[in-house]
């Protein structure tokens, strides 16, 4: 199975931890390594560098290669400009189809690089059941889910159809709905029936599946993509990819293509995956320390009677002391400073958002 690790976003509301000159998947937010370093590593044992791809934008490229010098160099799929995730996705279907003369049937994992799992080996499961249950022609693109901990009104929600299949004790659902950020009360009344799980954005599933769907229900996005394909691997490559792919229009991955995905073509399955992704601070802060009477730290933090807070100190010759805070994002680099409460990060991405075209520009 090949792999497909998306690695291109600019994770504003990580800032300052990540900034559009280093995005989050890239920063050492976790022990010593980036969330792009261990996304590869779940997968690199069992599917060779060989079969791994990054997608990310043209100026992370040179990141992405000193982050992983073990990944082929053309392997590292680069969008000369951003036109969201159905060009992306699009973009890497047909790196996919062109590495082999039946690539676009083979099974292909589609992954992110800034999410954070705890339990891999049951990710790893899920992984393997998806690709023996899509050559079995169970389905022809497995969601994978993460089993609901809670009520999250901020994430996507799968919703599970009938039990079709069971496979080495993982069940597969039918697929049936697919909701992004449903109301609180809908989440709640969903966690508690059961009948859903998270949405984690991976899938497996084949290139030419996708590629149909692009056909099919984005025929000009088609038409521009497989302009491009054409010239894979040729010296025209990169004058055709920055002439068609800026004119591509910008649309969301879910509604290009998923949207148009038919109940009885996707399944799902789900586990316990201690997924989460830490698109905030805060987020991130829960992910690694869940327990609120702790604090999350790095760096040269001293902390006397503080609870649910995030402390990081990104600097060697300055103490950071906090005393008695409460759900406080504290956030100490080189050249900036965050100091936050929980319930306000969503500001955070409008602040750094503002910074454009004004002097400030260079702390974003």
């Amino acid at each position: 199975m090949r792999i497909v690790i998306f690695a291109g976003g600019s994770g504003r509301r990580l800032w300052p931890v990540s900034r559009v000159r280093s995005p989050k998947q890239f920063e050492p937010i976790i022990d010593k390594k980036s969330t792009l370093q261990l996304a590869v590593d779940r997968v690199l044992d069992t599917y060779s560098a060989n079969n791994i791809f990054i997608s990310t934008n043209e100026r992370y490229q040179e990141i992405v290669r000193a982050q992983l010098p073990q990944l082929p160099e053309e392997h590292i799929i680069g969008e000369p400009t951003r036109r969201d995730l159905a060009a992306a996705v699009g973009l890497s279907m047909a790196h996919i189809a062109h590495a082999g003369p039946r690539a676009a049937d083979e099974p292909v994992a589609i992954l992110w690089g800034d999410s954070y799992l705890q339990h891999v080996p049951n990710f790893q499961k899920l992984l393997a059941t998806a690709e023996e249950l899509l050559c079995r022609g169970t389905a022809r693109i497995f969601f994978i889910g993460e089993t609901p901990r809670f009520a999250n009104e901020n994430l996507g929600w799968l919703g599970l159809g009938n039990l079709i299949d069971q496979n080495d004790d993982v069940p597969c659902y039918r697929f049936d709905s697919l909701t992004y950020r449903p109301e609180l009360e809908e989440c709640k009344r969903m966690f508690a029936e059961g009948t859903s799980v998270w949405n984690t954005g991976y899938f497996v599933t084949t290139a030419g599946f996708v590629q149909n769907l692009y056909r099919i229900n984005q025929p000009e996005m088609w038409t521009q993509l497989a302009t491009i394909e054409r010239t894979i691997g040729t010296t025209d490559y990169e004058d055709t990819l920055h002439d068609v792919y800026p004119r591509i229009r910008a649309l969301s991955f879910d509604d290009a293509v998923l949207a148009h995905v038919s109940t009885d073509e996707a399944a799902i399955l789900h586990g316990k995956l201690g997924w989460s992704d830490p698109g905030t601070l805060y987020a991130l802060k829960e992910a690694i320390e869940p327990q609120k009477d702790r604090n999350l730290t790095k760096g040269l933090v001293i902390d006397e009677q503080s609870t649910d807070s995030l402390i990081y100190n990104y600097t060697v010759d300055k103490l950071v002391v906090a005393i008695g805070l409460e759900g406080m994002i504290v956030v100490n680099t080189e050249d900036a400073l965050l100091v936050v409460h929980k319930d306000q990060i969503p500001l955070v991405k409008k602040v750094v958002s503002d910074f454009e075209g004004t002097k400030l520009d260079p702390y974003s």
